[in-house]
């Protein structure tokens, strides 16, 4: 058993809820989406590769079939490397879905050799925070009728090992460096997670409460790019030394759905965890005035122009 395997030991049924995931066709996102299937939600899952989706759809449904009470499962199209993608999943959720419950930023890339998004972003602060910041605001008016709700967004204990570059955030004076701009991405969530609470508390928003965690090490696809990041080989080196201490994907999505539904935690915000219980962040997590300018930053990066997602009204579902 890994080290500090916390579990989720709550039974709430999430029957009547819905909830969206991303990035969940494989690795703690699936294992997140099955949770909360079994507890008879209606989730989510928004995946780059539909083909994907489909096959984990698949495999969920065949998991679960002589299970009682089980949810459904929708499948949306969603690539966070652009934000025109991430623009109309947005759309379409609004278009359809009359609450949101449960939003999880879980996709995310790690350590991945320098490269862009579509819209000219350094590949894992594009991803891990931005898209994931756009998604959050646009999707707010919805959440927010849709209490009580919950945003739980993955991050990393990666983020304490380095800064973020305020002044440089997509690598275009630095040298680039895998591991710091994963580290800076990881330091992203946390600050926005932290100031997102801070802003509904500002704005007098109650039942809405926001969540950062650090899943553990988990055996998963998101050390796919080691051997181009550090040398060849590095991946399977990676496996073989931490193989005894890593999480299963079914053991490292226990902290992500211990956030999201667990009646211990209801009445938390902003606050970040690990193994299922809030732990201190690094403290540049903590700082309130690095995530202040990052919020600002990000705004302008993403265009959201006069869009307030604190005041702005939900449009409602279309009618056909």
């Amino acid at each position: 058993m890994p080290f500090g395997s916390g579990k989720c030991l709550s039974t709430a049924r999430l029957v009547g809820k819905t909830a969206l995931v991303t990035g969940c066709n494989t690795g703690i996102g699936k294992e997140t989406v099955l949770d909360f299937y079994k507890r008879g939600a209606k989730v989510i899952m928004a995946c780059r590769s539909m083909e994907k989706a489909k096959e984990a759809k698949s495999d969920i449904e065949k998991l679960c079939k002589d299970l009682p009470d089980t949810g459904n499962i929708i499948l949306a199209k969603c690539d966070l490397t652009s934000l025109k993608s991430v623009r109309d999943l947005a759309q379409n959720i609004l278009d359809t879905e009359p609450q949101i419950n449960i939003l999880v930023n879980n996709a995310g890339v790690m350590m991945c050799p320098k490269s862009e998004t579509e819209d000219g972003f350094e590949m894992q602060f594009g991803t891990n925070h931005l898209a994931h910041f756009l998604l959050t605001m646009l999707l707010l008016p919805r959440i927010r009728n849709s209490t009580p709700a919950r945003i739980v967004t993955v991050s990393s204990r990666a983020h304490i090992k380095y800064g973020i570059d305020f002044d440089d955030l997509n690598y275009k004076k630095r040298p680039y460096s895998a591991i710091e701009a994963y580290s800076q991405s990881k330091l992203a969530n946390v600050l926005f997670s932290r100031e997102l609470a801070a802003k509904l508390k500002e704005h007098n928003i109650q039942g809405v409460n926001t969540y950062c965690l650090h899943p553990g090490v988990v055996k998963t696809e998101l050390g796919r790019y080691f051997n181009d990041s550090l040398f060849p080989g590095a991946r399977q080196i990676f496996g073989f030394v931490m193989s005894p201490f890593m999480k299963t994907p079914e053991q490292g999505a226990q902290t992500t759905i211990y956030c999201a539904l667990d009646e211990k935690c209801a009445d938390e915000t902003g606050l970040y965890y690990s193994d299922c219980v809030a732990v201190a962040t690094a403290p540049k997590g903590a700082n309130d005035e690095y995530a202040k300018k990052l919020w600002d930053m990000s705004v302008e990066l993403v265009k959201l122009g006069d869009y307030d997602p604190f005041t702005a009204n939900d449009p409602g579902v279309k009618t056909v």
